[in-house]
């Protein structure tokens, strides 16, 4: 199967008529209506309404319509994660990490380093799902991840399972929080209120939503809480907070700068704060000279502190 097929059957899908199709895919309308004709040949059903006016998917149409799109996906991560390795040098040391490590964690631990030992650092801050951060780590489409850790995160369990090495970089604090008003935080954990707190979560995708899920889990006898807003990241969580639309689950590093300045507050009590691990992990297999290096050297400088 040709994967252009596939994109022409999604532009006859968004346009429902052949010839317009035909026109943005840039081939005339007798060569696109063959390709279409061979898809359907390809999988032995027809994928087309002919019959209808605007054009119409069949039954199998539907269903193919939203394969195509998880093949076509696929198909882009592939070609990108390949195209990066390709460009990458053996001594470039590829990282991903999600947006709120590398705005906090990433920048005070290692880019001074990086800086220091005059490394070339290929830095991905992604938006991946958990999932993503751990397939990428094992296919070698990255050689380090920077992550949250916690024992609830059930995402990241193949990387103790598999052949990878960790570096506990640092501590967080995940705690709730709520923006400040005049008599105090917006939101709070009250033993009675009047109605469910309104609570930001995280997304599936998110790491840190099974962290929360944890935190409501150890507070079952306390307030009901309704969740009015789910992010995938936790800086779009700080930024719902900030615009007072209920409390949420932060990394302290994340929000120490409106906690400081009052615009933030930390609610509820020690029992609703959970540790966070900063990880680094590679996969051991990785013989890279430069990975090695910088393991080497995050290991000696975290040594050193630790004596102090």
């Amino acid at each position: 199967m040709d994967i252009a097929w596939l994109r022409d059957f999604e532009a006859l899908v968004a346009q429902k008529n052949f010839s317009r199709a035909a026109e943005e895919r840039n081939v005339s309308q007798p060569a696109f209506s063959r390709r279409i004709r061979a898809l359907e040949e390809e999988f032995g059903v027809k994928l087309i309404n002919r019959q209808t006016l605007p054009l119409s998917l069949t039954p199998a149409g539907e269903v193919f319509l939203a394969q195509s799109k998880v093949m076509l996906r696929t198909y882009d991560e592939t070609l990108e994660r390949c195209q990066i390795i390709d460009a990458a040098g053996e001594n470039v040391i590829r990282f991903a990490t999600s947006q709120s490590l590398y705005m906090t964690h990433y920048k005070t631990h290692i880019a001074p380093m990086v800086d220091e030992g005059g490394l070339e650092i290929d830095l991905n801050s992604t938006g991946w799902a958990a999932d993503q951060f751990v397939s990428a780590l094992q296919q070698r489409y990255c050689d380090v991840i920077l992550t949250y850790w916690h024992p609830a995160m059930d995402a990241l369990a193949p990387l103790a399972l598999g052949n990878c090495d960790y570096i506990t970089l640092s501590e967080d604090v995940f705690v709730p929080v709520s923006k400040s008003g005049p008599e105090g935080p917006l939101h709070r954990f009250e033993s009675t209120p009047k109605k469910p707190i309104s609570l930001l979560s995280y997304g599936t995708v998110s790491a840190l939503r099974s962290v929360v899920e944890h935190a409501l889990r150890q507070n079952t006898d306390g307030p009901k809480m309704l969740v009015v807003n789910q992010s995938a990241l936790a800086s779009s969580v700080k930024a719902m907070v900030m615009e007072g639309f209920g409390l949420g689950w932060l990394p302290h590093e994340l929000c120490k700068q409106e906690l400081a300045e009052g615009r933030m507050q930390i609610v509820g009590g020690p029992e609703q704060r959970h540790p966070l691990e900063i990880r680094l992990y590679r996969d051991k297999e990785n013989s890279k000279p430069t990975l090695n290096r910088l393991w080497q050297d995050m290991q000696a400088a975290l040594a050193v502190q630790s004596n102090r």
